[in-house]
C-alpha cells in the first residue's frame, strides 16, 4: 500500500482527467479518488459524487479513503464566469476554502490549488510577465484565483498548511474537450482540422498568448507536489511557462500537415478578456526552485496533436 492516498476534485475536467491517469500510474488505482459534481462514465479506478461546496461531504470522503493529499481542481473558468460573475465567485471561493478548511483540520499533507494567468490584468507587462508583478484581474475568475493565491499564503503561513500551485497558461490536449475558457480555441482548432471542418476562431489572428501542452501541465503538476518542501518558496503561486503564439501561427503549424484547413475569424466577448492577459511569461522562479523546464514547442505539440486525434476520429486531414 502506498503511503499516499490522492483526492482529486472535478475529476471529471480538461486538466483532472488527465491528472486522474498519471496519478494512477504513479500510485495505483487503490491510491487515487476521482470525484466530481456527475458520474465518470467508463472510470477504471474509484470515483465519489462529490459537491465541493459541501464540506461535510468533502470531509467524509477524506475519511473514508484516509485522505493524504487532495487536489482541487473544480472551478468556473474566465469565459463561464462572465456570464454569472456573482454566482462564480461564490462557487470558486466556497469550494475552495472547503477544501483548505478540511485539509487543515484533517492534517492533509499537501494540497494542490491551480491558479491561471487570468490573476493578470493591465498592470502587467505584457510582453513579459513577471512572477512578482501586481496582480489587477479583469474577470471574476481572475479574481478569484487571485484571492485563492493568497489564502493558500495565509494558510501556509498561518496553519503551515503545504498548498501549492501555479499559474497555467492556456492548456491543449487531445485528451478531453475545454470547459469555457478564453485560450479554448487552440484546443478546438485541432479538432476541426482533422475532421475536415472549417474553424471560426473567437479571436483576432494576431492575439498571442502564453500556451502549455497537457503532457508538460501534467508533469510541471506533479514534479512541483513532489517537490522537497525546503524548495517551494512561493506560497502564492509559480508562474511557468511553455510558448507564447497567436491563432494566425498555430494555424500556419496545423497547416503544414493539413494543408487544405481554413479559418476565418469573429472575435467575440473573448477578445476583451484576452486582450487584458499576457503575451509571455516568465517562469525564473520555478526553473530555479524545482527544476521546470517544459519540453513541447509548438510544432512538436502539433504533430503530437494532430496524430492522437487523427486515432480518435479515424481521419486524417492529409487525405482530403
Amino acid at each position: 500500500m502506498n503511503k499516499n492516498t490522492i483526492l482529486i476534485i472535478g475529476a471529471n475536467g480538461q486538466l483532472g482527467t488527465v491528472l486522474g491517469n498519471e496519478l494512477q500510474e504513479l500510485y495505483g488505482k487503490e491510491n487515487v479518488i476521482a470525484s466530481d459534481i456527475s458520474p465518470k462514465p467508463n472510470f477504471n479506478g474509484i470515483f465519489e459524487l462529490l459537491d465541493a461546496t459541501d464540506y461535510d461531504a468533502i470531509e467524509n470522503v477524506v475519511l473514508k479513503y484516509s485522505v493524504t493529499q487532495i487536489y482541487h481542481l473544480a472551478a468556473i473558468l474566465s469565459a463561464n464566469g462572465e456570464k454569472h460573475p456573482l454566482r462564480t465567485w461564490d462557487l470558486n471561493m466556497t469550494m475552495m476554502l472547503n477544501v483548505f478548511e478540511v485539509a487543515r483540520l484533517n492534517n492533509i499533507e499537501k494540497v494542490f490549488f491551480p491558479s491561471s494567468i487570468a490573476v493578470f490584468g493591465d498592470a502587467v507587462d505584457r510582453e513579459n510577465t513577471l512572477q512578482e508583478s501586481y496582480l489587477n484581474p479583469e474577470t471574476v475568475y481572475g479574481i478569484s484565483k487571485a484571492s485563492g493565491e493568497n489564502w493558500a499564503q495565509y494558510y501556509f503561513k498561518k496553519y503551515d498548511l503545504d498548498i501549492r500551485s501555479l499559474r497555467y497558461p492556456g492548456v491543449i490536449g487531445y485528451q478531453s474537450l475545454p470547459g469555457g475558457g478564453t485560450t479554448d480555441y487552440a484546443v478546438e482548432i485541432y479538432h476541426s482540422a482533422v475532421k475536415d471542418e472549417d474553424f471560426t476562431c473567437f479571436l483576432k489572428d494576431d492575439t498571442v498568448l502564453p500556451m502549455i501542452f497537457m503532457d508538460d501541465a501534467i508533469r510541471a503538476t506533479i514534479e512541483l507536489m513532489n517537490a522537497p518542501k525546503e524548495k517551494i518558496k512561493i506560497r502564492t503561486s509559480y508562474n511557468i511557462a511553455s510558448m507564447s503564439f497567436s491563432p494566425k501561427e498555430i494555424t500556419s503549424a496545423i497547416k503544414e500537415e493539413c494543408p487544405n484547413f481554413k479559418v476565418d475569424y469573429k472575435p467575440d466577448f473573448r477578445q476583451e478578456i484576452a486582450d487584458g492577459w499576457p503575451k509571455l511569461i516568465d517562469d525564473t522562479a520555478a526553473r530555479e526552485d524545482w527544476n521546470w523546464n517544459p519540453k513541447y514547442d509548438l510544432k512538436s505539440m502539433t504533430i503530437e496533436m494532430l496524430s492522437k486525434l487523427k486515432e480518435k476520429y479515424k481521419a486524417s486531414c492529409t487525405d482530403i
